[in-house]
């Protein structure tokens, strides 16, 4: 019998995904989010497996698990989940067998977590801790905001992004579960609230929970690259791949004038959800289609306020992050700038140097042309830009 189970918590709605299906049964690719979470859950060994299901999904559920697991499908049971989380693993732990040690706590939204992620967090248990999560240290700057003005900052070095899968003795998880006085968002902080002191190992960038349709469209690139049930960062394409943006912003704005990562002093500024920076949106649009992960609405859209009149630099540090989670390197960028004014040959090598080192360091050219009076940038009514980006 396992001394090992996973509850695979797959119940959530996925409201922020803006799916037409519970999140866990939303597709990546031709196998859903669930499929790929049992996939990886799979490669542990031969562990019990509980899938916390919704009410009415109970058969679909059955039907990923017995394409995971195939000739160790009598290892896997589906239950179905309640009103929240805590609700839905109370009611995965019903189904765990008696002859279980270690249990461990999984979001089937975690659908890429390698196999070595589990392994981290059972060693830990193994070797004395009543609990384990997998973490990885927070690399954003964070500030403390009240009623849309910073207030503070938070340092940084003592925080760390919790994942999946959250380990436990089974004893201690059992009783922190047998009547909890308040709802927790994650297992180890019931278990903590319960007096037991909880272990961190070292998580992976590849465990990210996929939330919004950016995440999806993450997860989807990584999997049509790593068709294994866990993708690898380490291994880059090695066939190269390019990109086109475009960009179109209109005069008309507040401010200064943001163009190509610059402060242009005296010059109409450009309207926009950011600064208008047409350069750097078609540069970022460029590099996530060469990437295939999607474009700028999808991971810099309205709906994310932090962007509101944000420069170049965090548009395209953002990109060059989303690049290098999802295995690419920046090749070069070439972008055109079709406007009256600004006049950038004065300025074109600051330009440059400034849009480099965003990308960390990958060349950037800068050409800028009128269109001799034609259409709306020859009418002096916006700025049109035009990017090419190589990565692998």
């Amino acid at each position: 019998m396992p001394r090992i189970a996973v509850i695979v918590v797959a119940a959530g709605s996925g409201t922020r995904l803006g799916a037409d299906a519970p999140k866990a049964f939303v597709g990546i690719d031709e196998h859903s989010i669930l499929r790929h979470a049992l996939d990886g859950v799979a490669l542990v060994g031969d562990v019990q497996v509980v899938v916390v299901a919704p009410s009415g999904r109970e058969g679909d559920a059955v039907t990923e698990t017995r394409a995971a697991f195939d000739d160790r499908s009598d290892l896997v049971s589906v239950v179905v989940g309640g009103a929240t989380r805590q609700a839905s693993v109370a009611a995965g732990l019903v189904a765990v067998w008696p002859d279980v040690e270690i249990v461990l706590v999984h979001d089937a939204a975690r659908a890429l977590t390698p196999p070595d992620v589990f392994e981290r967090v059972v060693a830990a248990i193994d070797g004395g801790a009543a609990g384990a999560i997998p973490v990885l240290p927070v690399i954003d700057t964070i500030k403390r905001v009240d009623g849309g003005e910073i207030v503070g900052v938070v340092d940084r070095a003592e925080l760390s992004a919790a994942q999946t899968p959250q380990g436990f003795r089974r004893d201690i998880l059992d009783a922190a579960y047998h009547d909890p006085a308040t709802e927790f968002t994650d297992d180890a902080a019931l278990v903590a609230e319960a007096g037991h002191p909880v272990a961190a190992v070292a998580g992976d960038p590849l465990a990210f929970k996929i939330t919004t349709p950016a995440d999806l469209v993450r997860a989807a690139g990584l999997v049509s690259r790593h068709p294994s049930p866990a993708p690898s960062l380490t291994h880059a394409p090695v066939i190269p791949r390019v990109g086109i943006g475009t960009d179109v912003h209109a005069y008309g704005g507040d401010g200064s004038l943001w163009l190509a990562g610059l402060e242009w002093p005296g010059e109409r500024a450009l309207s926009g959800h950011s600064d208008g920076d047409a350069v750097a949106h078609a540069i970022v649009d460029a590099l996530l289609a060469a990437a295939g992960l999607g474009d700028i609405g999808t991971h810099f859209g309205t709906d994310r306020p932090e962007f509101a009149g944000a420069h170049a630099a965090a548009f395209l540090a953002r990109t060059h992050a989303l690049l290098g989670e999802a295995g690419f390197r920046v090749g070069n960028v070439s972008v055109q700038v079709q406007a009256n004014r600004p006049r950038f040959a004065a300025r074109r090598a600051e330009a440059e140097a400034v849009l480099s080192a965003a990308l960390g360091g990958a060349p950037v050219s800068v050409t800028a042309t009128t269109t001799d009076g034609l259409a709306f940038t020859g009418r002096g009514e916006g700025v049109e830009a035009h990017a090419v980006a190589l990565v692998w």
